[in-house]
């Protein structure tokens, strides 16, 4: 008997790629900064995308990574493998943060960091109102649709609250809203030949 679906081939929904927009890595992307991730893209336009993924926890400090930085209980994710020893952040600071960049709803992208690092410090701040990034991921033009086409990323949204929500489940839970298929994708091994 042939199954007339593949549960790995992603039906591309005609979810425009956007800024604010979310990817969800197939299962099959092993990759120590992709595998089971899920991606925000902060920029998407002809010179290439920019990303940061949500659900790579660090175990990190800023004060840390910062020298000077103010004691804050900051969440921080690894954000992909470009430039790795940068600090990136998303917050809902809008114009709280001069030259932040609207990404969704009450997403904001970057800014002053000298006015985040005051704002902290002054308790200005809630840790559920600021993500913290260790680089970024990024792709060159066309780079992530050939990467979409040949099934490596699920392209959806989210909410702000479930984007902000530094919940390391957030691929499980993605998949569970999404089409049935999907939800399969859960229980398939991150690493098939140990099985």
């Amino acid at each position: 008997m042939n199954l007339e679906f593949d549960i790995f081939k992603i039906n591309h929904n005609n979810i425009e790629l956007k800024q604010g927009r979310i990817l969800v890595s197939g299962p099959f992307l092993h990759d120590i900064y992709f595998s089971r991730s899920v991606v925000i893209l902060t920029e998407h336009n002809e010179k290439g995308t920019v990303g940061f993924v949500l659900n790579k926890p660090l175990e990190v400090s800023l004060n840390d990574l910062i020298e000077d930085f103010p004691d804050f209980n900051a969440r921080i994710s690894m954000g992909g493998p470009v430039n790795a020893d940068t600090i990136h952040v998303l917050h809902k600071l809008g114009s709280l943060v001069p030259d932040s960049v609207h990404v969704i709803d009450d997403i904001f992208w970057g800014g002053d960091f000298d006015v985040i690092k005051s704002l902290i410090s002054k308790n200005q701040v809630l840790p559920n109102e600021i993500l913290f990034f260790l680089g970024y991921s990024g792709w060159t033009t066309n780079q992530l649709d050939k990467e979409i086409q040949e099934d490596s990323w699920l392209v959806t949204e989210l909410s702000s609250k479930e984007i902000m929500s530094f919940n390391k489940k957030i691929w499980t839970n993605t998949l569970k809203k999404l089409d049935n298929k999907y939800k399969m994708w859960e229980n398939f091994p991150e690493n098939p030949s140990m099985n």
